[in-house]
């Protein structure tokens, strides 16, 4: 699943990184459904990890300067994605490296990402239009 224009927050720096985010997961999806190499998914699942905090501490930076009123709502969803994101390697690591583990957690994950920013991030945009 791709990211879509109908998924744009109409702030630039919060779109651009998630393009990137779901152009990662997009790769990790189909590492996995391609069979490759259990290091390779090891390296995807670690950039999304390290790449996913930043995001979210570069989006929770920007709520903030624009005293974004669900900032709090916000900041408890990205901990509970990257509690999500830990169980994932970790569900990965225990099943031995199973591509069928990755596949079908990447999905979920995918699906989340794609609910929190229509239902979530598309909020941060609206509020930062009326501050214009």
């Amino acid at each position: 699943m791709p990211w879509t224009p109908n998924l744009s927050v109409g702030v630039d720096i919060i779109d651009k990184q998630h393009k990137m985010w779901f152009e990662k997961a997009e790769k990790l999806f189909e590492a996995g459904k391609n069979k490759n190499s259990k290091e390779y998914i090891s390296e995807l699942l670690d950039f999304l990890d390290d790449y996913t905090k930043q995001h979210f501490a570069d989006e929770e930076k920007y709520m903030l300067s624009i005293k974004y009123p669900g900032y709090a709502e916000q900041k408890n969803a990205h901990t509970y994605f990257i509690n999500e994101l830990a169980k994932l390697r970790a569900d990965y690591n225990a099943s031995g490296g199973s591509l069928l583990v990755i596949i079908n957690a990447n999905k979920m994950v995918l699906d989340w990402l794609t609910q929190h920013i229509s239902n979530m991030d598309k909020k941060i945009g609206a509020y930062a239009k009326t501050l214009k």
